[in-house]
C-alpha cells in the first residue's frame, strides 16, 4: 500500500461527514465550558477580518480617519475577547484533561496556538505607531539583546515586525487553529470525567 492510498484511507475513516458536521452532540456539550472554544474562534474571525481591512488601507487610514479608528477599535477589542475566551478555554480543558483518550495531539495544537497568539499580539502592540509602541520596542530590544535573539529579529525594524504581524504569524496561527479544529472533529469533544467513567462501565457491561 503506497503512502497516498494509506493517507486517503485514514482521512476517509477518521474525517467522516458525521464527524466534521455532526447533527447531534452529547448532552454535556451544552455546558458553558464547551462554548469557550467557539467564542475563541468567533473572536479570531473578527480579529482577522478587521486586521485585513486595516492592512488594506494602511496605517495612515486607521490612525487619522473616523472609519479607520472604528476598525482599529474593533480589532483591539476582538483581540481582548480572543485572549479572554482562549484563556478560559485553555484552563477549562486543562482541568477536564482534554488530552485523554488519544487526544494528546489536539491538546498540543491548542497549546501551540496559544503561544503563537501571544507572539502575534506582541508584534501587533509594537506596530501601533504611538509612544506606547515605541517604548515597548526599546524595552523589548534590550530584552532580545540580553537573550541573544537580536540576530533573528530586529524589534526596532518596523517593517520586519509589521510583516510578521500581518502575514507570517497569522498564517501560522490559522493553520494551527484549523488543524486543531480538524483534530477535535476527528476525535470528538472530550467527555467529563464522570461521563467517561459511565461510558466505560456501560461498555464493559455490553
Amino acid at each position: 500500500m503506497n503512502w497516498t492510498k494509506s493517507m486517503r484511507t485514514t482521512v476517509t475513516e477518521k474525517l467522516t461527514w458525521d464527524n466534521l458536521l455532526p447533527s447531534e452532540q452529547p448532552i454535556y456539550v451544552s455546558s458553558l465550558v464547551y462554548s469557550f472554544g467557539v467564542f475563541t474562534l468567533s473572536s479570531l474571525v473578527f480579529t482577522i477580518m478587521s486586521g485585513v481591512i486595516m492592512a488594506a488601507y494602511g496605517p495612515t487610514w486607521y490612525q487619522y480617519s473616523a472609519a479607520g479608528a472604528f476598525f482599529r477599535s474593533v480589532h483591539f477589542w476582538s483581540v481582548q475577547a480572543f485572549f479572554f475566551f482562549m484563556t478560559m478555554h485553555l484552563v477549562g480543558q486543562f482541568f477536564m484533561g482534554s488530552w485523554r483518550e488519544g487526544r494528546a495531539m489536539t491538546w498540543v495544537l491548542g497549546a501551540l496556538s496559544f503561544g503563537v497568539s501571544v507572539i502575534t499580539a506582541f508584534t501587533g502592540y509594537l506596530s501601533r505607531g504611538d509612544f506606547f509602541a515605541q517604548w515597548n520596542q526599546v524595552q523589548s530590544k534590550d530584552a532580545f539583546n540580553g537573550a541573544g535573539l537580536d540576530g533573528f529579529l530586529n524589534i526596532l525594524n518596523n517593517g520586519q515586525v509589521y510583516g510578521l504581524h500581518i502575514a507570517v504569524l497569522p498564517l501560522i496561527l490559522i493553520v494551527l487553529v484549523g488543524w486543531h479544529m480538524v483534530a477535535v472533529r476527528a476525535k470528538g469533544v472530550v467527555p467529563p470525567y464522570q461521563a467517561a467513567h459511565v461510558q466505560k462501565k456501560e461498555g464493559e457491561k455490553r
